[in-house]
């Protein structure tokens, strides 16, 4: 694997809707051909997880761009505790399909201004999970990855998205945990079933031994083993669909 060096920054990029949206931004140095790639945050915020996650991307050969989805609500730089949701949970219950559409626009923009014409890919985990699929039927995205994405099937706090199943634009890849008890079987079959009746390319892959946020190194749920071969496929389908 490559293992660039790179530069990286904090942004504020002004948002469709008015608002102001901080985004961390990683990039290899010097000269090169490199896709784009937007990194979408776990409900708690652009921390040092998802700060390092983005890091990681740009050292492989991405121009890694995390924006920060609670601009709305928190302030600037926010991050939240893994172990207390419900101070997240007004963060998260603000967010509208629209206001993500904007966020996503407005990441998008930055990528084609500073790096303009290259691939598109879009990876998420959790709330970002979801994003990444959004984000799949309202950007020119060349592929998207969705880690245990909560809120594309519905559910107590989400209609979902499965009426946008027939607009996704791209082959998508779909990671679940097999022991996660927040996204449970019906809630995955409803995805791939959704997607299925759409006639979407999709790669659905269930890690059985696997909790949800099994990726993040930082939280308890996670599975080292589960992460290692769940970033091996993520990287053969970005080489596969992002290939410059």
């Amino acid at each position: 694997m490559a293992d660039l060096n790179i530069e990286t920054n904090t942004l504020t990029l002004a948002v469709s809707d008015g608002s102001a949206m901080n985004a961390y931004v990683a990039a290899p140095t010097g000269d090169g051909t490199y896709p784009n790639l937007i990194i979408l945050q776990e409900a708690f915020g652009v921390n040092a997880h998802i700060r390092d996650v983005t890091d990681r991307f740009a050292r492989l050969g991405y121009v890694a761009i995390a924006p920060e989805l609670f601009h709305r609500t928190a302030p600037p730089g926010f991050e939240g505790s893994y172990t207390d949701f419900p101070a997240i949970m007004p963060h998260y219950q603000a967010l509208t399909n629209d206001g993500l559409a904007a966020d996503l626009a407005a990441a998008h923009g930055w990528l084609e201004d500073w790096n303009a014409g290259q691939p598109l890919g879009t990876i998420g985990w959790c709330l970002g999970g979801k994003v990444s699929f959004l984000a799949s039927t309202v950007l020119p995205v060349r592929c998207s990855v969705s880690f245990y994405g909560g809120g594309i099937a519905p559910n107590a706090m989400s209609a979902g998205l499965l009426d946008r199943a027939d607009q996704v634009k791209a082959p998508l890849l779909l990671c679940w945990g097999g022991k996660d008890a927040h996204l449970t079987p019906d809630q995955v079959w409803a995805v791939t079933a959704a997607l299925d009746a759409a006639g979407k390319n999709y790669i659905n892959a269930v890690f059985s031994k696997a909790d949800h946020g099994f990726f993040c190194d930082a939280r308890a749920s996670y599975d080292a083993e589960s992460a290692a071969v769940g970033l091996a496929l993520t990287l053969g389908f970005f080489g596969q669909h992002l290939a410059v």
